[in-house]
């Protein structure tokens, strides 16, 4: 295990660089593509996901890839997965696109439809997240600590995403008394939780499965949980790709 962490560590560091080569040296916007949901589609997304796919797919040949960029395996076929990888190269293409540096790449290992491990790399900061079943962490320059999510407090921060907002949501931070809500942009939010940064992410969808995994691996190894609306734990390799509404949250008081 140690070995396959420190092996997915340096894919997620590969991919970034191939991410802050075109972010930071290119003019990109010119040949920006948009997807049929009309989402858009940068040559970094399509970078970093050749470096992970390649990379899992040489290191662990039995397991199967379903990447964001990659091609998307038919139902009758994932189905009888039991474990898989579950990646979204670059998470926050449109943090990406404005240069605000909250964009990430993510890594996840799904078994029996709930993710056992994680990582979050947010390339610009340089930072890690980590999350499986010894625990989660933050890696900066090599150096690891853990992290674990606010568990109690009174004043609760919520966090929320910067691209896309609802009417749904702002019910919700009324409904738990938030004092105070942060934009943040892609998986961030998750990662925010689970180091105790922010007590609550709710999304009122959509969302889509390689957006979310990565970061509840991280977020429940944090000590935190990710539910559907009925409380049940989010699910993974569905038919329908598409997540429905969740919450994230580190104060598991909010359940009671």
């Amino acid at each position: 295990m140690k070995t396959m962490k420190q092996e997915l560590i340096d894919i997620a560091l590969k991919a970034g660089e191939k991410i802050m080569d075109i972010y930071l040296h290119e003019d990109f916007h010119e040949s920006i593509d948009f997807k049929a949901d009309n989402s858009p589609l940068t040559k970094a997304d399509k970078a970093a996901h050749i470096v992970i796919d390649e990379a899992l797919k040489g290191l662990w040949s039995d397991i199967p890839v379903l990447s964001e960029e990659g091609k998307h395996t038919d139902y009758t076929e994932r189905r009888e997965w039991t474990k898989f990888w579950l990646v979204d190269p670059l998470d926050g293409t449109r943090e990406f696109i404005k240069r605000n540096g909250q964009f990430t790449v993510n890594i996840a290992l799904i078994e029996n439809g709930y993710p056992v491990l994680g990582l979050v790399y947010v390339p610009v900061q340089k930072v890690l997240y980590w999350g499986d079943a010894d625990g989660a962490s933050k890696i900066i320059d090599g150096k690891e600590t853990p992290i674990h999510v606010k568990e109690t407090g009174k004043s609760i921060i919520a966090v929320g995403s910067r691209s896309h907002s609802s009417q749904e949501e702002a019910d919700v931070m009324a409904k738990y008394k938030v004092e105070e809500t942060l934009a943040v942009g892609s998986s961030l939010k998750f990662c925010m939780v689970a180091d105790a940064s922010a007590d609550l992410y709710y999304r009122h969808g959509p969302t889509m499965e390689w957006d979310t995994a990565a970061g509840q691996a991280v977020v429940e190894a944090a000590g935190g949980k990710v539910l559907l609306p009925d409380g049940k734990r989010f699910r993974y390799n569905k038919e329908n790709l598409l997540n429905s509404s969740f919450y994230c949250l580190g104060q598991l008081s909010f359940l009671n």
